[in-house]
């Protein structure tokens, strides 16, 4: 009985309720956005400070060095966990460690949102006080779609994984709605690894590409974005991955799939 209640007890304090989050919803150009707010879009790990710990998407709590946090304030705070451009998998394999390390140096928090926070967008923002580890992500007033494309444009050639466009003269709010979308050149979406295709030519004696199903049960192949540790190691069959495409074939088949990574 006494280990079940210290298996409980340690659960937790491992775990924490899972926090409610304002979500994205995907942009159409058929949508007005002029004088909306614009910031790039940071491909790290959703975080939640609830004012005394960094909480996941998941409800899980991370395992944080106290330098990190020593200069975090008490109220909440909204962003991602981020380390550079195209550097996804490094930043979650320095969040997920099981006790934290010096790595933690290399990681930044980018902030978006101040929940709970009163006033419009800029007015909640004004409240976060930049430190060596909390960023605050810089939010452009859109002029017009010919502004957002040549923004999206730009932040993708330096290796950006988008942007994220937002109603600035809303309350805070939780979910998801089409006050806040993100724009990408490109669509993504996520399929299952069901087996494994033998490379050629360079990739001889290599995996060539993955065999994965989609939501709809289309099976289709994955081998751009692969690189020479992942042909040698391939996700595991089963495992969920997300990859992007760039719109449809005539036939209904994501068009240039390339693989992004493992969802976590």
């Amino acid at each position: 009985m006494r280990f079940f209640l210290l298996l409980l007890f340690l659960g937790v304090i491992l775990n924490a309720q899972k926090p409610e989050l304002f979500l994205l919803n995907v942009y159409s150009k058929d949508k007005n956005i002029t004088n909306w707010y614009m910031s790039e879009k940071y491909d790290g790990v959703r975080a939640y400070w609830d004012g005394k710990k960094l909480i996941s998407r998941g409800g899980k709590v991370f395992k944080v060095p106290k330098f990190f946090l020593k200069d975090f304030p008490k109220h909440k705070l909204d962003g991602e966990l981020w380390t550079k451009r195209g550097d996804f998998s490094s930043v979650v394999s320095i969040v997920k460690q099981k006790s934290p390390t010096d790595d933690w140096k290399k990681v930044k928090y980018m902030v978006f949102e101040v929940p709970e926070a009163d006033g419009n967008l800029t007015q909640r923002l004004s409240l976060v006080k930049e430190t060596a580890y909390i960023k605050l992500i810089k939010q452009i007033k859109v002029r017009d779609k010919k502004h957002l494309e040549e923004f999206l444009k730009d932040i993708e050639k330096k290796g950006a994984e988008g942007v994220v466009v937002r109603d600035g003269s809303l309350a805070y709010y939780v979910g998801r709605d089409d006050n806040a979308l993100k724009v990408k050149s490109y669509i993504d979406d996520e399929c299952e690894v069901v087996g494994y295709n033998k490379g050629h030519g360079r990739n001889d004696g290599l995996i060539g590409s993955l065999s994965c199903r989609m939501k709809n049960m289309q099976v289709i192949k994955i081998g751009s974005g692969l690189n020479d540790k992942q042909r040698k190691l391939p996700p595991k069959i089963g495992s969920i991955i997300t990859f992007k495409y760039y719109g449809l074939t005539s036939k209904g088949n994501p068009r240039f799939p390339v693989f992004l990574r493992v969802r976590d």
